[in-house]
């Protein structure tokens, strides 16, 4: 074989190569499309959901959060304030604080994520009036924890530097034993004195998975002509 036919079958094989991968990628990033419309539809039922009592203690240890991610739920107990934990947050408030107060249930704690704070609310003190005492009603949506930290801010409990909703962590910081393996983000239902507020969850996922798909398959088309146009070249040195 001549070093150009050796060449030109190197090329061959190379565009083939990338027609295929480029195809499979195109046709996996469809899947993925789909896969994200059919979650946000799921989402999009549960936020609108009229709200369902929380799953019994019992059913505690296997429960899975992620499965069930911003449904609506409603539970009774007295809140823990002096246990609340203040966790960083940036909304479009500006920056805050989020806080979370133990909630104790006839099945048990649950940690509540009351809403936000601006920074110089976060003394209790700042808000007494929206401690609410004795037994109430929290309506908001179930979500899943959030262990360790943000990326390069880790928790570190110790300094009282709290970044993420992690339920395990703060239930031993606090002392509260066995809770439930989740919180949930109250609903905009006013406080008094106005603070915490609630109903502030962003419910958004990212969908690109359409424009990647396009890429994709525009590179296989590429490599297509490429193969095109190697074999055109090879029938024209072969005539």
């Amino acid at each position: 074989m001549s070093r150009a036919g050796g060449k030109h079958g190197f090329l061959l094989a190379l565009c083939l190569l990338g027609t295929l991968l480029f195809s499979a990628l195109g046709i996996w990033q469809l899947e993925r499309r789909a896969w994200k419309l059919d979650l946000i539809a799921k989402v999009d039922a549960r936020v609108d959901a009229a709200p369902v009592p929380l799953p019994p203690a019992s059913a505690w240890p296997t429960f899975d959060a992620r499965a069930e991610e911003y449904r609506r739920v409603r539970v009774r107990g007295t809140f823990l304030h002096e246990r609340e934990t203040l966790v960083d947050a940036l909304t479009e408030r500006g920056p805050g604080a989020w806080v979370i107060t133990p909630l104790r249930t006839a099945d048990g704690t649950i940690l509540i994520n009351r809403g936000f704070v601006p920074l110089d609310r976060r003394a209790p003190a700042s808000r007494a009036e929206g401690q609410l005492g004795g037994e109430v009603t929290v309506t908001g949506l179930l979500r899943p924890t959030e262990p360790n930290g943000r990326f390069l801010r880790p928790n570190k409990p110790s300094e009282e530097r709290w970044y993420s909703r992690d339920v395990a962590a703060i239930a031993e910081a606090r002392g509260l034993g066995r809770v439930a393996p989740f919180f949930i983000d109250a609903d905009a239902t006013a406080n008094p004195g106005g603070l915490p507020i609630g109903g502030m969850t962003v419910v958004q996922f990212r969908n690109t998975h359409l424009i990647y798909a396009l890429t994709w398959f525009g590179l296989a088309g590429l490599c297509i002509a490429g193969l095109v146009l190697l074999r055109r070249g090879v029938a024209e040195a072969e005539a």
